[in-house]
């Protein structure tokens, strides 16, 4: 930095010349710091002394006049040049001051106003949300005590909102509403049997034709007035006849199944075999079919049982299940309620027993050769009398172990040797820890009505019995590996109504290369039971079910109610108003209910009123009425209920009360209802419910989102 020129002039009198003038220094920054400190000391000092002046003039200002007047004498040119520029400068710093203090000035005045904008904004906000959460504080109470409920959105998960479904419902079907045309579709109506129409049966046509034949002559006959002639009637009737006969023509086609022996059947008969039963497999190496009790390949004492007892034909369960347990193939049955399972694993059961050596004293303690585990002692039962009714003539000793009884004589009974033990999970556990019995010679296993058992809570006890027999005749998990011929394998059958996850997972443990036997759908009831719902009030169940029960007549009707107190209720209230009525649920012991059921079979009482302890397997013949007074809780147990009807090949008629506590259902029993083609009530398809799969529609928002309100 240059010296300025007034600081470089020294304070002497006499003015600096041109030539003294020194050239300009370059300054350091310290030196230029020391400099500055020094000028303002210097500007300081002065403004001391003219303060000091001032105040002097003002308490003396006649000895100040003197002064002035002294000091009036002229100083020199250079004294007043810089007393000038100090005064100058100092004139222009206060300007400097002055603007640097009204600058500060405004930049306070602006910060004020943008705090005071910034509080007046952050006090509002403040004021808006405190108005908020009293709203909704407000619509809390109202939501709690009022009990409004905003309409929910359904929730359609990423996965679902772009698959393509592939089910279809006849509700669906709007062709019908589009063209008149589809109400009554044309067919080509072939005169008297002459020509047919490609690829369809011949036969068929030829009976579509004769029919067709008989209502053309009978609108003739009335339009002209002509009464029908003998010689016509005989051949319309001759006509008939033939068309239901394969002619040498007809031959050249196909015949149906039913009319081939076994050793014509081709793959296609075989095929249609299984879609006539609705019979679908899955698995490996799976044998035919049965077609009737001669081609079952069972023993000839047992086929001598099966024609006493009665069995005409075989059921599907029956024809597809048995030819696998004689192969002693690992089987899963799922089938409808009442479709006959109890034969389809009783009869190779003792096919495979007649073979081992018959029970002596030198094997009975090592146990019995074969296990049959139900859920509940009636179960256990009934299915005790229908193997006995054909073991008894292969000379098979069968012993029931249930609770409500005797261990002690149980445990007797079979250390004295039995060939077949038919019990419950729990009392069969007892005897096992107990050591009244051992399962060191058991290589069968039956578990009936599996998912019921695990949802009893069976599922240890099973597991527990199944882990008692000798793991070493297990057979091999390679289902390519040859089994040994001269070997004994543990052959395991599970039969049930419905498949859930939890008896696939013991499926999954204990069960061998498995075949998988679906009679029709799992879960579905039977096509012979005509479904009612009604929906009603809980007051008006009572009379609505009295008018029911009058309408019966002689026949026999099952009253399910959920709660033991409620049956016994009822059954009272029943019996005060003169019905035959019985009542059957846990709480009674195991004679009450032995009685119970009995009395229910000889036609003794004509109601039973019972709780989900007969739902499941139960058969009592000639059922004509189930009456669901309270709707279960899940579909499972609707469709074990209703099945206690249409059993056996005969019809029968379901009707449930459903009240408005039953929303829980409400979809999958509209869904049943419309599998099934029967009426669905129009409150039960409008109701919100029964359009969505519980679960898909959250009932009430995430917790996380609830605001908790407390006062202090």
């Amino acid at each position: 930095m240059k010296r300025a020129f007034d600081d470089l002039t020294s304070g002497g009198a006499t003015p600096i010349s041109a030539t003294n003038i020194k050239k300009p220094v370059f300054l350091t920054k310290a030196q230029r710091e020391q400099l500055a400190i020094q000028r303002r000391e210097e500007e300081v000092a002065e403004q001391k002394r003219r303060a000091e002046q001032l105040a002097q003039q003002q308490q003396n200002p006649n000895s100040s006049s003197s002064n002035n007047h002294r000091s009036a004498r002229p100083s020199s040119p250079s004294h007043d040049s810089r007393h000038h520029r100090s005064r100058d400068r100092e004139r222009d710093r206060d300007r400097e001051r002055e603007r640097d203090r009204e600058r500060d000035n405004e930049r306070r005045n602006r910060e004020r106003e943008r705090e005071e904008e910034s509080r007046s904004r952050e006090k509002s906000r403040v004021e808006k949300q405190v108005e908020r959460e009293k709203e909704k504080e407000l619509d809390a109470i109202k939501e709690q005590y009022l009990g409004t409920k905003k309409p929910k959105k359904r929730v359609i998960k990423p996965s679902e909102k772009f698959r393509f479904s592939f089910d279809w419902e006849n509700t669906e079907d709007t062709s019908r509403d589009m063209n008149a045309l589809y109400q009554n579709p044309h067919e080509a109506q072939l005169l008297f049997g002459r020509g047919f129409r490609a690829g369809m049966d011949r036969r068929e046509q030829k009976k579509l034709a004769a029919k067709n034949e008989k209502e053309l002559r009978e609108e003739i006959r009335k339009k002209d007035g002509i009464e029908e002639r003998p010689e016509d009637l005989a051949m319309q009737r001759q006509k008939e006849e033939a068309a239901d006969l394969y002619d040498t023509f007809d031959m050249r086609i196909d015949r149906h199944w039913s009319d081939k022996k076994l050793e014509e059947m081709t793959e296609r008969d075989w095929r249609i075999f299984r879609e006539d039963f609705n019979i679908s497999y899955k698995g490996s190496k799976i044998p035919r079919p049965m077609r009737n009790w001669r081609e079952s390949n069972l023993s000839t004492e047992l086929l001598k049982a099966v024609e006493k007892v009665g069995y005409k034909t075989p059921s599907p369960i029956q024809m597809a299940a048995i030819p696998l347990g004689l192969q002693q193939r690992d089987v899963i049955g799922i089938a409808e309620t009442g479709s006959g399972k109890t034969a389809a694993f009783v009869l190779p059961m003792l096919t495979y027993i007649s073979r081992l050596p018959p029970m002596s004293e030198e094997n009975e303690a090592e146990g019995p050769y074969a296990v049959v585990m139900a859920p509940t002692r009636e179960l256990a039962q009934q299915i005790e009398d229908e193997t006995v009714k054909f073991a008894h003539y292969l000379g098979i000793k069968v012993v029931s172990i249930v609770g409500g009884q005797s261990i002690e004589e149980q445990g007797f009974k079979i250390r004295q040797g039995c060939e077949v033990v038919i019990a419950t999970p729990g009392r069969l556990i007892d005897c096992l820890e107990r050591r009244y019995a051992v399962l060191n010679q058991c290589n069968y296993v039956v578990l009936d009505e599996a998912d019921r058992m695990i949802d009893m809570g069976f599922e240890p006890q099973v597991m527990g019995v199944l882990d008692a027999m000798p793991s070493s005749n297990l057979k091999p998990e390679n289902e390519d590996e040859e089994l040994d011929a001269k070997r004994i394998y543990r052959t395991t059958y599970m039969f049930s109504a419905t498949m859930p996850a939890s008896v696939e997972r013991l499926a999954r443990k204990y069960l061998r290369n498995p075949v998988v036997v679906n009679i029709g759908t799992a879960g579905k009831a039977t096509e012979l039971i005509t479904q009612n719902v009604i929906m009603i009030k809980e007051s008006e169940k009572m009379p609505r079910l009295q008018k029911l029960l009058n309408d019966l007549d002689e026949k026999t009707a099952i009253v399910f109610i959920n709660t033991k107190k409620s049956a016994d209720f009822l059954s009272k209230n029943l019996d005060k108003n003169g019905y035959r009525v019985t009542a059957l649920h846990g709480g009674k012991s195991q004679e009450q209910r032995e009685i119970s059921l009995e009395g229910f079979r000889n036609k003794r009482f004509n109601v039973l009123v019972a709780t989900d302890v007969a739902g499941r397997g139960i058969d009592i013949p000639d059922v004509a009425h189930v009456i669901n007074y309270d709707m279960p809780g899940n579909i499972e147990m609707y469709t074990h209920r209703i099945g206690r009807t249409g059993r056996a090949g005969k019809t029968g008629v379901a009707t449930t009360f459903l009240t408005l506590h039953d929303t829980d259902v409400f979809y999958d029993l509209k869904q049943m209802l419309t599998q099934s083609n029967s009426p669905v009530p129009p409150e039960l398809a409008r109701h919100e419910a029964a359009k969505f799969k519980p679960g898909s529609v959250p009932d009430r928002p995430a917790r996380r989102n609830d605001m908790v309100y407390a006062q202090h």
